[in-house]
């Protein structure tokens, strides 16, 4: 890792924080990875969603669900958490609070900076239609399909993974100052949460075109296998 982007990398005290406040700091940060070409790939977090543990029915450690996936959910703040959903798409979440305090954020959109044309390399499927640059990481199986995320950085510390980092956002960014361009509700596709599925716990910057598409009214997801 280059000094300059080690010494820009956020370490394990920013994440050593609520999730509901994480979320929201994460909004306008970096998230960065290299890549085994040493190319660097940057987007900037738009949108995110917390989850708040064992109590939370949306929670993978809810009721202090512990298995061999969720393990990562146990660890120090910083943990990358990551799962997959229908076989084939990665989710990426950032672990939070204490050791043994199950709780994390997900990434759910991120606004593509460098590496763009990379990231619709990854992300392209044969014989499509080339994918606009709002649609490369607009839902979290997308940015991680565009940043090559799987569950190979899973249980990583984010603090010191030489291929997965975060920049902070600048102050007076997103996560800054301008809080009224900060959005917030309930999070998507957690109808089978009960009274948790209308918890206002997503945020995201209120313009920005990288925000991923929320379910349509009255469609119904089914809870993640564990």
């Amino acid at each position: 890792m280059p000094d300059a982007a080690d010494a820009r990398r956020a370490g394990r005290d920013y994440f050593a924080t609520d999730p509901s406040t994480l979320a929201q700091r994460l909004l306008g940060a970096r998230l960065c990875r290299r890549l085994p070409t040493a190319e660097v790939l940057r987007g900037a977090i738009v949108e995110t969603e917390a989850y708040l543990g064992v109590d939370d029915l949306a929670a993978h450690s809810a009721g202090w669900r512990r298995t061999a996936r969720t393990e990562p959910m146990y660890g120090p703040p910083g943990t990358i958490y990551v799962f997959q959903v229908y076989g084939m798409h990665h989710c990426l979440n950032f672990v939070c609070g204490a050791v043994d305090e199950p709780v994390a954020v997900l990434i759910r959109a991120v606004e593509p900076i460098d590496g763009i044309e990379t990231m619709r390399r990854l992300r392209q499927s044969p014989g499509k239609r080339p994918l606009r640059d709002r649609d490369l990481c607009s839902g979290p199986g997308r940015l991680c399909g565009a940043f090559g995320i799987d569950r190979a950085f899973d249980g990583r510390d984010i603090a010191s993974e030489e291929g997965l980092w975060l920049e902070p956002a600048a102050e007076g960014s997103w996560g800054g100052s301008e809080a009224s361009r900060i959005g917030n509700s309930a999070r998507v596709g957690v109808e089978y949460a009960g009274a948790w599925a209308d918890k206002p716990l997503r945020w995201f910057v209120r313009d920005s075109i990288h925000v991923s598409r929320a379910r349509p009214s009255g469609a119904v997801a089914k809870r993640p296998d564990a």
